[in-house]
């Protein structure tokens, strides 16, 4: 039988942190996780087999999957993260699924609406990457506001992974929240998204600059990223930094802008013909433009 090389045996020893000697939550279990809630909260669309819609099409139960399934997964994996009443904290994590489901349904109608390429609302959840990795960030929310450790952030890189959408565990987003194409976009753990936002691909809602201690150590929490509010669009690669920043609600933030400071509503932000910032007026009559 093969045996470990003498240097890798001696570095499991000496670089003792990439070792998970702490019985820490399954990387594999926590996808696991992700598919099974994506399932019980879009029921059919994420099944292997064949729905049975046909056969019982007035059952509203009649593809769900067993809720027992997710939460002897999910208990199992809090419990991992340190959580002494994990069979708890799992039933409560399950309670907040209505609340979650009702949500999304007002992200999948911003999709639908938002994007004239979108011929149906199956289409949405079926193929929009922007919907996953929004479904997944408000599931693990819930966990983030329970202070439960690790797992949240699991769930979000999972979804992150999948559709090249990082949004933090913490970020607050309002309803009706819809991120066209998607690819690139990085929403920070401060962040706070009021309803009726759109996003296009690139956009990142980051930090401008961290605190450090005596030792030059980043000194971590505090408010770090935008407040973004009602009825924003904010367009391919525009970048906005800073936890003292707010983007006025009905305003509109031009593709490839850099900002560092907050905007007034009804507000047009762009670059003139020297690069410079331009702020202009937007008729307030035009809500929606």
């Amino acid at each position: 039988m093969y045996s470990l090389d003498s240097r890798l045996e001696a570095s499991y020893r000496e670089v003792a942190d990439l070792r998970n000697t702490s019985n820490f939550p399954s990387k594999r279990e926590v996808a696991e996780i992700c598919e099974d809630l994506l399932r019980l909260v879009f029921p059919g669309f994420y099944d292997k087999a064949p729905s049975e819609m046909a056969v019982y099409p007035d059952d509203p139960l009649f593809n769900a999957p067993p809720i027992e399934t997710a939460y002897s997964h999910i208990a199992a994996q809090i419990a991992r993260c340190g959580v002494s009443d994990a069979s708890n904290a799992a039933r409560r994590f399950l309670t907040c699924l209505a609340e979650v489901r009702r949500v999304l349904s007002t992200d999948v109608a911003a999709a639908y609406d938002g994007d004239p390429a979108a011929m149906s609302v199956a289409e949405i959840i079926l193929a929009y990457p922007c919907i996953e990795a929004i479904s997944i960030q408000r599931l693990a929310h819930c966990l983030y506001k329970a202070k439960i450790p690790l797992l949240p952030r699991m769930m979000t890189e999972w979804a992150h992974a999948r559709t090249g959408i990082d949004i933090h565990p913490g970020a607050q987003i309002g309803e009706s929240f819809f991120i066209d194409h998607g690819t690139g976009v990085v929403i920070g753990e401060t962040t706070v998204i009021g309803k009726r936002v759109k996003l296009y691909h690139g956009v990142t809602l980051g930090a401008r600059s961290f605190a450090k201690d005596e030792q030059g150590r980043i000194v971590k929490g505090g408010k770090r990223h935008p407040n973004i509010e009602d009825d924003v669009t904010v367009y391919p690669n525009a970048t906005i930094l800073g936890g003292e920043t707010i983007i006025g609600t009905h305003s509109t933030i031009g593709a490839n802008v850099f900002l560092m400071q907050s905007v007034p509503p009804y507000t047009l932000v762009t670059y003139d013909d020297k690069t410079a910032l331009k702020f202009t007026a937007k008729h307030r009559d035009a809500e929606n433009a």
